[in-house]
């Protein structure tokens, strides 16, 4: 059926429906945000499975990686399963497993040291104990609101998310500064990390705080977002433990490979091992 056109009310409804399924807000954002990038390059030409198909190769031509352009099409993919045009929907791009990561976008321990003592010397405190916070447990930027006082005051938050429910233990140290750190902000209940109003932080905020100190720490900002954090938590647990399904677990993750991309070895850690093998004389 021809002359399909993306709606305001199509998209609202989508995101009401990604909401019920309980994706996480960021998840959603960025459906919605793929959607509306296929729609305004459209420029009102009716979708059609042709369109689909050339805008796929249109950001092949515009030079975005690979991965962006699956997490792109699989976004309005999802929407067209959602209205009821499967037939309109798109293939992803193969790609070969990855063998390392971009040095550019690797967050090292030092630059998190550094983001750390800049956060604290330009008076963010709430700042730096969030970042160390996502750091030291491994939590997504979307649970932070599980931190509550209750949780921290029993060492553990129950994180309910996507139809699953884990627990997320909180070492001795970081439960010790975050309760010194509500009793300061005369929290005696509820969410940790509030704004001014009394609101939980968004994702948004978040990312925007982390970003505003990365000249002050002297890291790029290409480096500097929450879910990086995440991924040096991954990195330095599997250094101490070496076993990848307990961190599956720990990070919330129903499959292994996905918890084998965070493990990954950097471009420059590649290059030394295969400097390692002696094969060259």
């Amino acid at each position: 059926m021809n002359g399909k056109q993306i709606t305001t009310q199509q998209l609202t409804t989508f995101a009401r429906h990604l909401r019920q399924a309980e994706r996480s807000p960021g998840t959603i954002e960025n459906y919605l945000r793929h959607v509306r990038a296929f729609a305004a390059w459209l420029a009102g030409r009716p979708v059609t499975k042709e369109a689909a198909a050339e805008w796929k190769e249109h950001l092949l031509d515009k030079g975005y990686c690979p991965s962006t352009i699956n997490a792109m099409l699989g976004g309005l993919n999802r929407f067209f399963d959602f209205v009821g045009w499967k037939k309109y929907q798109v293939k992803a791009l193969r790609l070969q497993r990855q063998l390392f990561r971009d040095d550019s976008k690797e967050l090292t321990r030092a630059e998190y040291d550094r983001l750390i003592t800049a956060a604290h010397a330009l008076g963010r405190e709430r700042l730096a104990l969030l970042m160390e916070t996502i750091c030291a447990t491994g939590i997504r930027v979307s649970e932070v609101q599980y931190l509550t006082v209750e949780a921290v005051e029993r060492g553990r938050a129950e994180i309910s998310l996507k139809g699953k429910i884990r627990t997320i233990l909180i070492p001795g140290k970081l439960r010790r500064k975050l309760l010194k750190y509500a009793r300061k902000n005369k929290t005696v209940s509820g969410e940790i990390f509030r704004t001014r109003n009394g609101k939980g932080l968004s994702r948004k905020q978040i990312w925007a705080e982390m970003k505003a100190i990365c000249k002050a720490a002297g890291v790029e900002a290409s480096k500097v977002f929450p879910h990086n954090l995440r991924h040096l938590f991954a990195r330095t647990f599997y250094k101490v433990c070496r076993d990848v399904a307990k961190l599956a677990d720990v990070l919330g993750h129903s499959s292994i490979e996905t918890t084998r991309i965070y493990l990954i070895s950097t471009g420059a850690e590649h290059a030394s091992l295969l400097e390692r093998l002696g094969l060259v004389g």
